[in-house]
Parts: structure tokens; sequence; C-alpha cells
């Protein structure tokens, strides 16, 4: 179950051959998202586990589900911009149905990532399940 915006993603990822691409891509991904505002990278906000400041703000509005993140680390922005296109505009009921795993799987980043950025990943994965769950 994956958006028509991580569908695009997929299938820049199909047209880039070599790992260095697609991890060029993925920070190009992130450099284009507008920055956290710095009034919203508070503790509440901040997301541990990562071994970079991460902070994730999420919204629910009239039932759908969205968040804006921030990192220090060009490669993390760049993964809260994949996931911000995994996970954005679907109802908040249906964020947690999402088997982010397999979905990420389809962009090979696990083989890719240090085990500290893919828990860091993972990290993000949750809070954003997390606080879907508290929504639905």
């Amino acid at each position: 179950m994956a958006t028509p915006a991580f569908e695009d993603i997929v299938e820049d990822f199909e047209f880039l051959e070599d790992w260095e691409d697609r991890y060029r891509h993925v920070i190009e991904q992130g450099k284009a998202m507008a920055p956290l505002d710095d009034a919203l990278k508070v503790p509440a906000t901040k997301v541990d586990g990562c071994a970079s400041q991460v902070w994730l703000h999420p919204v629910v509005d009239g039932g759908t589900f969205r968040f804006d993140g921030d990192s220090d680390a060009l490669i993390v922005r760049g993964l809260i911009a994949v996931l911000r296109a995994l996970y954005n505009d679907l109802p908040v009921g249906a964020v947690a149905a999402v088997d982010a795993g397999a979905e990420l799987a389809r962009l090979g980043l696990h083989d890719h990532l240090s085990a500290q950025r893919s828990n860091g990943l993972r990290a993000m994965v949750e809070r954003i399940r997390d606080v879907a769950r508290e929504y639905a």
C-alpha cells in the first residue's frame, strides 16, 4: 500500500542503476524539503534512537496524516523525505497498515545503510506509527 509519491521514488530508483546515484537521489529529496521551523525542534518532536539529530512533527487534519521533519544529516533528511512520500496524506487509520519494511525494501535501503542509520530509520517509522495510533 504505497502512495503515488512513494511509487514515484520507486520508479526513479529503477532508472538509477548505481547505488551512489540512488544515495544522491535520496539526499536531493531531503534538500528539496522545506526545513522544519526551529520552534518545532523541541524534545517532544525529537526522535530517540537516531545517530544524528532528528525531529518529526506530525499533524492530523480531518483524519489525514501528515508530518514534516528535519535532521542535521543530509542522508537522514533524505530518508525523512522518503518516509513523507510513504505516509503523508494517508488516512490516519491506514498508517499502521503500511508495511514500511517491505516498501523500503523495494528501494534496497537496508542493504546500503549503516546499522546506525537502519536503526534510526526504524525509530522514525515507529514514531510515525505511534503517533498515528494515538490519533486513530
